[in-house]
């Protein structure tokens, strides 16, 4: 039988001693229990590899060997150079003579050297940039794929042509192709400097002209090649957004490819430059020596700092002239130096491109 007497039992008391019918005690609060402390964490060195040092060791060496190499070209230059800018007698920035056939009465100035390695560099630079962004763009945006990866293999192979073909193709095969051109220009728009008739035989094709479509071709694959891989890493939404948006295929290219790419493909063309600024082979065969000075047009002859030091190779018996030759190395070093400085400069401010 229940107890009714038990019912009234506060539920839960759990003390079976407490008087039946009475209200149990309340039970007193539990101590918080104190944290405890937390031990020291272990230092422990993380184990490295034999093989990962090996291997870091040597890409660190490798740089610091590359940065140590250019620094110790210049190094080289800047000493060989100095007697002979000592003993030249005439401004070594802004004089046009060039004579250093006398070792005791130097004469040399790379004003004429500098405007027309500058100037057909830029003729080159104008003519490939164009022309590497359309190939560029076609590759990536319309042409199937079957028939862009061969296309890109065969742009890719003018860089492994050697620049002794270029200049023979440039001089024997483009020279006589563009006299008729040539002429045409002199006698129609000979009143412009650029067109005006120049210091050397048009007729013999070794004209500013010349070298610099020849050039043009040359770094046509750098520019093409850069700008190529910038294109193909447009992001996939980015495109597919304007697309959803009703935009044609220009538009696409328009909105989305080329102002994703611009950066990497202004520094593919300085990249491209730096090539046009130190070609050596291929101008010293096209390009018409003379004693003329240069005229600002595109039918000069003359020499740039590379042909001209090519040239003059084999006549370096005396330091103080070869120390005039070096020197105008020394100044296309460094321009080449700050142009793809400039070059990487323009990339490293967009981190898409890291």
């Amino acid at each position: 039988m229940n107890d009714p007497v038990a019912a009234k039992r506060p539920a839960g008391s759990g003390d079976p001693g407490a008087a039946r019918g009475v209200a149990a005690a309340p039970t007193a609060p539990e101590a918080p229990i104190p944290p405890t402390p937390e031990a020291p964490a272990a230092t422990k060195t993380p184990h490295v590899r034999p093989g990962d040092r090996i291997f870091r060791g040597l890409a660190t060496g490798s740089g610091v060997f590359i940065v140590a190499l250019i620094g110790a070209i210049g190094l080289f230059l800047i000493i060989q150079a100095i007697p002979s800018l000592g003993l030249n007698n005439v401004n070594f920035l802004t004089s046009r003579e060039w004579n250093t056939t006398d070792p005791a009465n130097l004469r040399f100035g790379i004003l004429d050297l500098l405007l027309v390695t500058i100037v057909i560099s830029v003729v080159a630079l104008l003519i490939a940039m164009p022309i590497a962004l359309g190939i560029a763009l076609f590759l990536t945006q319309y042409a199937p794929r079957n028939l862009a990866r061969p296309f890109a293999y065969v742009i890719d192979l003018l860089a492994a042509v050697p620049s002794i073909v270029f200049g023979l193709w440039g001089l024997f095969v483009l020279g006589p192709v563009l006299f008729p051109f040539s002429e045409w220009l002199i006698e129609n728009l000979g009143w412009i400097p650029i067109f005006a008739k120049g210091n050397v035989n048009v007729q013999l094709g070794g004209t500013i002209f010349t070298a610099g479509i020849v050039v043009a071709v040359m770094i046509l694959p750098i520019i093409t090649a850069v700008t190529r891989e910038v294109f193909e890493r447009t992001p996939t939404m980015h495109i597919e957004g304007a697309i959803a948006l009703g935009a044609t295929k220009w538009e696409v290219v328009r909105t989305t490819v080329l102002p994703f790419g611009k950066a990497g493909y202004v520094s593919a063309s300085m990249l491209g430059l730096g090539r046009a600024l130190g070609e050596t082979i291929a101008v010293m065969i096209i390009l018409s020596t003379t004693s003329a000075a240069f005229g600002w047009s595109l039918f000069d002859g003359g020499a740039t700092f590379a042909s001209k030091i090519a040239l003059a190779a084999p006549e370096f018996n005396d330091p103080r002239s070869a120390g005039a030759y070096i020197a105008a190395g020394l100044v296309l070093f460094v321009l080449t130096f700050v142009v793809n400085a400039i070059a990487r400069s323009i990339v490293a401010g967009h981190k898409e491109y890291e």
